[in-house]
């Protein structure tokens, strides 16, 4: 199991038969956003329907970037379907961690079927297609042109999720839940994804392929713990994403092969260590030496204890020992344990290049996993909707 509300599917080709489909979430496009966002929602454990506009994409048009994203979405579209003969149980949403694979929760894919009428449907919507069939969607994820759904909403625009640059003058970069390569140095906050007003809609640009994810986990979330999009745990949703292997920063230099990868993106969502912004790019520096300066204050702001630690220790050099006194008087740690075990993890575990040696100053990629490791800021310490720490 890898975060709250994973569980693993099948996918197989739909043939339309019923009068009313109904199913989760609802992605309709037929981009590079709608394929992403149908492909994390079921991999998120939730039944998916992709109801595409045109003829199935054909791998050789597409960009090298995304083709190996879309040899794995074909390839397990054809995939055999006799798993769904064996009688499995069905997730038990009281106890996420523990959930099992449902044979009712598939991705289906609908090519070239054009939707005739949109409405909201309860707290739900129910699309209309040809020949009296109709789907019925808890949440719906449209990547695609939304004249129709402007009409039955009865409003005069709609906007669709839109990226801001990192700046680290402003907190809201900790919302994250997708870094935006193709935009440079640039991410998706949750409540830029999030319509104010609109429950359950999520409305993308047919070609944001990083958003498409952002869209599909966040959507996935709501379905499965019954809740309304606005209700979208954060953590949640990004430790979804980064256990796929979705960057939530746009560090330029740092790739999810990296060994120390998840660290430094936990690491960088905090703000404790920021990255580089160059030529609108954003660099993590990952072998450059940590300064005092650079991480004391936003210690500070993240935990109470280590104001106290800085005032006793001024200025001085962020070697390994100084760091082990850091997290073990911030996190009640023993020190002498805590050495032991970073000698132990240091190059097994780590994958560190370098020698285990408290006088040596560390690099921001050791200090990042150290943090990570025995502090974690990322997943014990809340923020608010700004990016704001709550203690």
């Amino acid at each position: 199991m890898k975060r709250l509300f994973f569980v693993f599917a099948f996918i197989i080709p739909l043939v339309i038969h019923a009068q009313t489909l109904k199913t989760d979430v609802l992605v309709i496009g037929s981009g590079d956003a709608a394929y992403t966002a149908s492909f994390q929602s079921f991999k998120s454990g939730v039944k998916t329907i992709l109801l595409t506009q045109k003829e199935q994409l054909d791998l050789d048009k597409i960009t090298a970037t995304h083709k190996v994203f879309y040899q794995d979405f074909l390839k397990r579209e054809t995939e055999n379907a006799n798993s769904l003969n064996i009688a499995k149980p069905k997730p038990d949403r009281k106890k996420p961690l523990k959930v099992t694979v449902d044979s009712t929760l598939l991705l289906n894919v609908i090519n070239n079927t054009p939707y005739t009428e949109i409405k909201r449907s309860g707290n739900g919507w129910e699309i209309k297609l040809a020949k009296d069939k109709t789907i019925k969607a808890r949440i719906l994820v449209l990547a695609d042109n939304p004249d129709k759904l402007m009409g039955a909403l009865k409003i005069a625009s709609l906007n669709p999720a839109s990226s801001s640059t990192l700046n680290y003058t402003e907190n809201i970069y900790r919302t994250t839940v997708t870094s935006v390569a193709s935009a440079g140095a640039s991410f998706l906050s949750l409540y830029s994804l999030l319509i104010p007003d609109e429950e359950n809609l999520l409305y993308i640009d047919k070609d944001q392929f990083e958003i498409g994810r952002a869209a599909g986990a966040t959507a996935a979330y709501a379905a499965f713990f019954n809740t309304k999009t606005s209700l979208s745990n954060l953590k949640s949703i990004q430790g979804e994403l980064l256990a796929y292997k979705h960057a939530l920063m746009p560090f330029e230099d740092i790739k999810p092969v990296d060994s120390n990868w998840l660290a430094i993106q936990k690491v960088g969502v905090t703000g404790i260590i920021k990255a580089e912004i160059k030529q609108k790019k954003a660099y993590f520096n990952p072998e450059e030496l940590v300064t005092y300066d650079e991480i004391k204050q936003p210690i500070k702001d993240y935990y109470y204890k280590a104001q106290i630690w800085f005032d006793d220790h001024q200025h001085i050099p962020i070697n390994l020992e100084n760091t082990i006194s850091l997290v073990c008087y911030v996190g009640n740690k023993s020190v002498e344990a805590t050495k032991a075990e970073l000698q132990k993890r240091w190059n097994k575990n780590y994958k560190f290049s370098s020698k285990y040696d408290l006088k040596k100053v560390l690099t921001r990629r050791e200090f990042a996993v150290i943090i990570n490791e025995y502090l974690k800021p990322f997943d014990v310490v809340n923020i608010d909707k700004t990016g704001r720490v709550i203690r």
